[in-house]
């Protein structure tokens, strides 16, 4: 009688594991069939390599609910357990994740948890920072997508991927300004772009130009958004790799000192007046008459110059000139 009754419980015990086991599966089935995850970019803004906090890369990622049942899955309080951002670059190589991330992981710790559940039609979204989860150090073209595990990352092998991104990240301000470190005239000390105000800006470029500093003219200006200005150059420049890129920036700033193209920016004012500044918090334009010796006449043109503020540092990214005749 025992041995029967022990054999009964058995019995259970044993159905008990595998309908618990097939309702697992039955979930996982449900959510990869029945669920839509997918990411765009939140505030998109310009990306710089480095710099998680100040240049966030933040992403807005949805899971929607698309079948006709309830959707439940588990969302960690740090997102690092519960998804994986994933991107290669033209060449196909892939960037590395970081050493937070990594570390968090292969760390012993508490996971906590929330159980979600979604009806039919419903979404749920979160926005996440993409630099906390890969390692960006150089300026490319990235394509990003993302992987959702929704029994976490302990089951790694359960996810569902997201649709794919275009990511540029552009050469940081100061790589972008010379291909050299620039030192100040007459001293080593490395030039370095200062959080100062958009007519100062203008100001120490003008300067610049007139004592033929190139690495000064160069230190407060975008070259990439200069170079694009011209359609057909930035046409060019789209198409090219980043190797192709750098090469293009650097053959449009030797073209620029030898003043072959975009002659306005170069040309040398005898002298100038600032005459109006106005901006943002991250857009500006300042507006300067600029007198230029010719022998027996001087010309007068006004040049508004505008600037946008990132990290700090305001930059020169396009310009218009104004003709006004002689005196």
């Amino acid at each position: 009688m025992k041995r029967t009754l022990s054999c009964i419980i058995t019995a259970f015990i044993l159905l008990a594991h595998t309908f618990a086991a097939e309702n697992t599966e039955s979930e996982s089935n449900n959510f990869s069939e029945n669920a839509k995850v997918s990411i765009k970019f939140h505030d998109r803004t310009m990306y710089y390599p480095g710099n998680a906090e100040n240049n966030p890369v933040n992403i807005h990622v949805t899971v929607a609910n698309t079948g006709s049942e309830t959707l439940r899955f588990k969302l960690a309080d740090d997102r690092m357990f519960s998804i994986d951002f994933d991107a290669f670059d033209i060449k196909n190589s892939t960037l590395k994740k970081t050493e937070g991330l990594t570390k968090k992981r292969t760390t012993s710790q508490t996971v906590y948890f929330r159980e979600i559940a979604l009806e039919p039609g419903e979404a749920y979204s979160f926005v996440e920072n993409l630099k906390e989860f890969l390692d960006v150090k150089t300026a490319s073209i990235y394509y990003i997508d993302l992987k959702f595990y929704p029994e976490l990352y302990n089951k790694k092998d359960e996810y569902t991927v997201s649709n794919r991104l275009s990511l540029e990240v552009r050469p940081s301000p100061a790589a972008a300004s010379s291909s050299e470190i620039p030192v100040a005239v007459n001293t080593a000390a490395i030039l370095q772009a200062e959080a100062i105000s958009p007519d100062k800006v203008i100001e120490q470029t003008i300067i610049a130009r007139q004592k033929s500093r190139w690495d000064q003219y160069f230190l407060y200006m975008d070259v990439e958004e200069m170079l694009k200005r011209d359609p057909a150059r930035s046409r060019r420049y789209n198409a090219e790799s980043a190797d192709g890129r750098n090469r293009m920036l650097e053959i449009f700033k030797a073209d620029l000192k030898q003043n072959r193209i975009d002659t306005d920016i170069v040309a040398i004012p005898a002298r100038y007046e600032i005459e109006t500044t106005t901006y943002s918090p991250t857009e500006g334009s300042v507006k300067v008459m600029e007198y230029f010796d010719n022998g027996t006449f001087t010309e007068r043109k006004r040049y508004t110059y505008y600037v946008r503020q990132r990290d700090g540092i305001w930059q020169i990214y396009n310009y218009m000139v104004d003709n006004l005749g002689t005196q």
